[in-house]
């Protein structure tokens, strides 16, 4: 198979959680223990930093990188979903992984995903932990993909654990209440590992607590570290992560880093590490933004921070997925602006029609259009200098737009 026939292979015959939803979701670790086992257990031969939450997990995974690559380590990177490139989930040192390396691993073990029917995500772990114990990374910061407990990253063991928040998403998976999440995503605290905490909430704190006590793991509050550090990342949501990420990186006893490599790897974030779709600004007259915030807690600080902005007209470029609770984020969203509602090219997108519909319940007006690029192209030709547009509600649709 070629490469591109070789994601076709990986995106269309697995099960896919970004792309089928609910049924590609696996309740127990069997087939990630048989993969780990029948790739000769990859993750034991490097050290590894362990990232859940509900939002923030690919910036603060980036910021880590970032610092611990300034600090001259060789650094592994393992975050999803991709915006441009399937590539862009597993990199070292910033660099993604090569299409041969692909290749050569679906071509050495098809048989066996085939014979396990493994997820697309439970093969894509495998690539990773393969790929940075062959490279032999001194560490790599490995972002888990969904709740954290039963999530195919978890069979690691981490020199330090993170969780940067807890909030409403995927709880058809997760639970219906904070304390059910946040004892999801407190899987992944291991016995005697540090485990970070990037946030305070009083229905989650006192579930961190208990689960670290009874594995004696030393709980570090990251949400009450003082930081005045500088960086390129835009958004003001990112001083959570900074606090975060600069919490779990003085954890690190067996990988010293000085001050001056936190304060360039803040600085030099999306060259070290590829971030995409974090507050990106594309063009800036008129000023083009897009973000991949896509529940409730990620919008509020994404929608505070472009009402905060001076503009004549706010151009909205908007798209979801079918099992996203549209009565919690639709009434964050401004009446006052123009909207283009679209749907991206993924089986789960939810239909502009049904979309518009339903925001119009909530005082959101303007046009559907069947495509994303549409859209997008609509609201530039309809935006004068002095406006903003902004294009979000769903990662699938940044990366359309990317």
């Amino acid at each position: 198979m070629t490469y591109s026939e070789t994601l076709q292979w990986m995106f269309g015959q697995l099960p896919m959680y970004q792309r089928q939803g609910k049924k590609a979701y696996k309740t127990d670790l069997t087939n990630t223990l048989k993969l780990v086992e029948h790739l000769g257990h990859p993750h034991q031969h490097f050290k590894s930093i362990h990232v859940a939450g509900t939002n923030g997990k690919g910036s603060t995974s980036s910021i880590m990188a970032s610092i611990l690559q300034e600090a001259g380590y060789k650094v592994g990177l393992y975050t999803s979903p991709h915006l441009k490139d399937f590539r862009e989930r597993i990199r070292i040192n910033g660099k993604p992984i090569s299409k041969q390396f692909v290749l050569g691993f679906i071509r050495r073990n098809k048989s066996f995903f085939e014979t396990q029917q493994l997820s697309f995500f439970e093969m894509t772990v495998g690539m990773a932990f393969d790929y940075f114990a062959k490279k032999q990374v001194d560490v790599a910061v490995i972002e888990v993909g969904l709740g954290g407990r039963l999530d195919s990253t978890n069979v690691i063991s981490p020199e330090v654990s993170v969780i940067t928040n807890i909030g409403f998403d995927h709880m058809e998976f997760l639970g219906n209440t904070l304390p059910l999440i946040a004892r999801e995503k407190a899987g992944i605290i291991k016995s005697k590992t540090p485990v970070v905490i990037g946030e305070y909430h009083p229905e989650t704190f006192p579930v961190f607590k208990e689960v670290a006590k009874a594995k004696s793991a030393p709980l570090i509050r990251g949400f009450e570290m003082e930081v005045s550090y500088e960086t390129e990342l835009l958004g003001a949501y990112q001083k959570k992560n900074i606090k975060t990420a600069v919490s779990a990186i003085r954890e690190l006893s067996a990988f010293p880093v000085k001050e001056k490599h936190i304060e360039l790897g803040l600085l030099r974030v999306t060259k070290n590490s590829g971030l995409l779709g974090r507050w990106q600004v594309l063009q800036k007259t008129p000023l083009v933004l897009v973000d991949t915030a896509h529940n409730r807690e990620g919008l509020v600080p994404v929608l505070d921070q472009i009402m905060g902005l001076q503009f004549r007209r706010l151009h909205i470029v908007l798209g979801t997925v079918k099992d996203k609770k549209l009565d919690s984020i639709l009434p964050l969203f401004p009446k006052t602006a123009s909207y283009y509602f679209c749907q991206a090219q993924i089986p789960r997108a939810l239909s502009p029609t049904v979309l518009k519909e339903k925001a119009s319940d909530y005082g959101l007006h303007g046009l559907s259009f069947p495509s994303v690029q549409e859209a997008y192209e609509a609201a530039r030709s309809g935006a004068q200098k002095e406006d903003v547009i902004f294009v979000g509600g769903s990662t699938f649709v940044v990366a359309e737009v990317l």
